[in-house]
């Protein structure tokens, strides 16, 4: 009977034994089960976050590249517009000085014809008329001359303030852009000191890392267009038009 109760007892520790070991390999495994599943969560989420790096750069990229296309193409359409004015401005100029020359011409060959078919009595009469009408000439040319300078220089004055005061909006949108970023940057390292877990840290310092260089593209535009443009001068005048009047006349204003 002794024997047979101090095989049982052993039986029983035996026993509980192998239960506890069987406890104890369970936890191991339920421990590197949740180890394991911790770890995929964890690269699932700094994958996400990767991702979601990646395609909000390839979107800003895309937005500055439209931007950037979208100003170009108004500038070019800004420019065809002024020079479409000043050649219609000279065009406009040129056919009425051609149009007064002609009558002015044809003035001229009837005083001529005067002149001619009456040598006597209307001499001084007629060279009063036509000393009158060269300084008439003279007087409307230059005048002509003075209103096309004058329209010009005002067209030239008017794109030049239009491209300052696209340089100066310009120029405020840059510094609110930069004192923008300047105060999120601010703001998500504050954040990043008291984040908890590593999710949170990692995508703090992925915005932290995109508002660093938002600040960072918007200095380095202030610094490159902080000069200012200042006014551009205009040209002087253009080449003098050639003298095609014959020897003697006493209607051409460029003898």
């Amino acid at each position: 009977m002794a024997e047979q109760k101090e095989s049982s007892v052993l039986f029983s520790l035996k026993e509980l034994m192998n239960l506890e070991e069987d406890r104890i390999k369970q936890e191991e495994a339920d421990k590197d089960r949740r180890a394991r599943q911790e770890a995929d969560a964890k690269a699932s989420a700094e994958r996400a976050a990767r991702d979601a790096e990646e395609r909000r750069i390839r979107e800003e990229e895309e937005a500055r590249r439209l931007e950037e296309m979208r100003r170009k193409e108004e500038s070019t359409r800004l420019e065809g517009i002024r020079q479409a004015e000043i050649e219609k401005a000279k065009a406009e100029a040129e056919h009425k000085s051609r149009m007064e020359a002609m009558t002015a011409q044809q003035a001229h060959e009837q005083q001529l014809a005067a002149l001619k078919s009456d040598q006597g009595k209307k001499r001084l009469k007629l060279t009063v008329g036509i000393a009158v009408g060269v300084l008439l000439i003279a007087i409307v040319g230059g005048g002509l001359a003075f209103k096309s300078a004058a329209e010009q220089r005002a067209k030239e004055r008017a794109a030049d303030q239009a491209r300052i005061s696209a340089a100066e909006a310009e120029s405020k949108r840059l510094k609110d852009t930069f004192d923008e970023a300047q105060k999120r940057e601010e703001e998500l390292k504050s954040s990043l000191a008291s984040a908890k877990d590593e999710a949170t840290r990692a995508k703090l310092e992925a915005e932290l890392s995109k508002a660093t260089e938002q600040k960072k593209q918007a200095g380095a535009a202030i610094q490159a267009g902080g000069g200012g443009g200042g006014r551009p001068k205009s040209g002087g005048g253009g080449n003098a038009k050639p003298c095609n009047c014959q020897p003697g006349d006493p209607l051409c204003s460029c003898l």
